[in-house]
Order: structure tokens, then C-alpha cells, then sequence
């Protein structure tokens, strides 16, 4: 307790480096009470590869933005104190999320394949199926951001498989999360009723641009949906 008390403290001292410390530390400690720190650890690191992979994209496009928070069961997220400028912007930053978190999950896989370690390809599992959740075309979720490029109108899309995922995952959080998504969800809805389009110039980007991001998000889905089955059931077979 004494030493938790002291890295605390020290983190206070960080600024703003401190808040990201802080409740890094949180999280560790109540996910460790769950599943164990081993675990957590892993899990945290994970959550802040994707979140960092927002971090730095942003700071990429000139976005100020602030260091990750981290919430027990809930996640983690960087504040933009700057919006972007166009949905070009918007898609690049909410891109890099789940693709650097992909990068790392798939880091872990090979090392835990490597090591044959249940316990590794446990922490790979829940970073593909993190990222894979995140995906769903709903904002405020990743997946709601990227596809904006291609069009707004793929949120309602989005909304059956938020369902899908409540009827077949109940949780608080997707709750939340589709409470959220409500506003942005109606706007495209009566826009698509009145033959209309959501702010023109925000939304304008070249066909190849959003045939591109198209393909990177098709492509990056069908690879964590793939990655989180075949892990889910090596890991069920090694338990059997």
C-alpha cells in the first residue's frame, strides 16, 4: 500500500502525464482484482496502444489533445481540445486507434504462440475483440468516425448491429454507448429521409479517399473478426 501511495503521489508531480499515470494505475488495480495483475497489465497496455495510436495521430494533424484517461470496465479516451477541421481528419485520427491497437494485439498473439502461453493469447484475444467492438459504424465509437468519410448514412447500419451486439452482450456500457449514438444516428436518419446530406463541406472528400478508407476499415474489421474467432477457439481448446 505504501509503495501504490507513493507512485501516486509522484504521479501528481507528472502534470498532465500524472492524470494518465493515475488512472492507469486505477484500472490496473481494479481489473487485477478481477482477473489478476498479469492480465491486467497486459489488457491496460493494450487499451493504451490504441489510445496512443489517437495520441499521436492527432498530434499528427496539429489537433491539441490531451493525454489518455482511463475509466475501470469502461475503457480509456484522449480529449481533442481542438475539433478537426473536415471528415478527412476526423477518419485519420479515429483510424489510428484500432489499427495501432491491431499492431500490438497481433504482437501478443505471435508471442504468446511463440511462449505457448494461455495467459498471452488471453490478453491478444480481448485486444482483437476490442478493437473489433470499436468498429461498429456507430459514433462515438471508432467505427461511427471512420465510415463518416464514406458516408453519415452508414450509422443506421451501425444501429442493428449495436442491438445485435446488446441482445447477444448485455452491458451498461453499450447502453451508454447507444444513448450517445442517438443524436448523431436521427440527424442522419432525417437526411436520408429528405434526400439530403449532412454539412456539405465538412463531409466533402475526393471518391478515392473514401474508397480507400472503405477498404481499410472493411479490411481491418475482417481481420479482427477472423483473429478474435480463431484466438477464442484456441484458447477454448486448450482450456478443454
Amino acid at each position: 500500500m505504501t509503495k501504490l501511495l507513493l507512485l501516486l503521489f509522484a504521479a501528481f508531480k507528472l502534470g498532465k502525464v500524472g492524470g494518465t499515470a493515475i488512472t492507469m494505475l486505477v484500472s490496473l488495480g481494479a481489473y487485477a482484482l478481477i482477473f489478476g495483475w498479469r492480465y491486467a497489465a497486459g489488457f491496460i497496455g493494450l487499451i493504451f496502444a490504441h489510445e496512443m495510436g489517437h495520441f499521436i495521430a492527432a498530434r499528427e494533424k496539429n489537433l491539441a489533445v490531451g493525454a489518455p484517461t482511463f475509466i475501470p470496465f469502461v475503457g480509456a479516451w484522449i480529449e481533442l481540445k481542438k475539433q478537426p477541421m473536415n471528415v478527412e481528419v476526423e477518419a485519420y485520427v479515429a483510424a489510428a486507434g484500432p489499427f495501432i491497437g491491431t499492431v500490438a494485439a497481433t504482437a501478443v498473439y505471435f508471442w504468446g504462440r511463440e511462449q505457448q502461453s494461455e495467459l498471452l493469447l488471453a490478453i491478444a484475444y480481448s485486444g482483437f475483440f476490442l478493437n473489433f467492438f470499436n468498429l461498429i459504424p456507430i459514433p462515438p465509437l471508432d467505427g461511427g468516425r471512420i465510415t463518416a468519410i464514406v458516408s453519415p448514412r452508414i450509422w443506421l447500419l451501425g444501429v442493428p448491429i449495436m442491438l445485435a451486439v446488446m441482445f447477444y452482450r448485455p452491458s451498461p456500457l453499450l447502453f451508454v454507448i447507444a444513448i450517445a449514438s442517438l443524436p448523431a444516428v436521427a440527424r442522419a436518419w432525417r437526411h436520408w429521409r429528405d434526400g439530403g446530406s449532412e454539412d456539405p463541406v465538412y463531409y466533402a472528400a475526393p471518391l478515392a479517399l473514401k474508397l480507400g478508407y472503405g477498404a481499410f476499415y472493411l479490411g481491418l474489421a475482417a481481420f479482427l473478426a477472423v483473429m478474435s474467432d480463431a484466438v477464442h477457439q484456441m484458447i477454448q481448446v486448450n482450456v478443454g
